[in-house]
């Protein structure tokens, strides 16, 4: 289980890296072709990119370090948690692909955040 849960979160590290560094410092050019970027200010989708960049570190580090691995866990929630709001952006306009693919990662969040706090904890 723990191997299993480690490679859930550098993928997840890598997939949600690469989504905030596009928000945060590529948004013009990502945020043209996607109608649902109009649903929030171009600074709400910075300060999610950045949000994002700061739970990429958190789902890492804390567990690699054995320093505070509860914010491994928190990281992993306040993911779960982002992937509701952006549920509800998308269906707002349509996008049922990116729907799916929210619904997906927020249940990949949650199950990381359930495993290092129950099935598998970081002590």
């Amino acid at each position: 289980m723990n191997i299993l849960l480690w490679v859930l979160q550098v993928l997840a590290a890598l997939l949600y890296g690469a989504s905030g560094v596009m928000k945060v410092f590529m948004f013009d050019k990502v945020s043209a072709d996607v109608p649902s970027f109009g649903a929030l200010p171009r600074e709400a989708w910075m300060a999610l990119g950045l949000l994002e960049l700061v739970c990429t570190v958190g789902l890492i580090a804390p567990a690699a370090f054995h320093w505070k691995p509860a914010l491994t866990v928190a990281a992993a929630t306040v993911l779960a948690l982002e992937s509701l709001v952006f549920i509800g952006v998308h269906a707002k306009y349509g996008e049922i692909t990116s729907i799916i693919m929210s619904v997906v990662l927020g249940l990949l969040m949650a199950f990381i955040a359930y495993g290092r706090m129950v099935l598998k904890p970081i002590v």
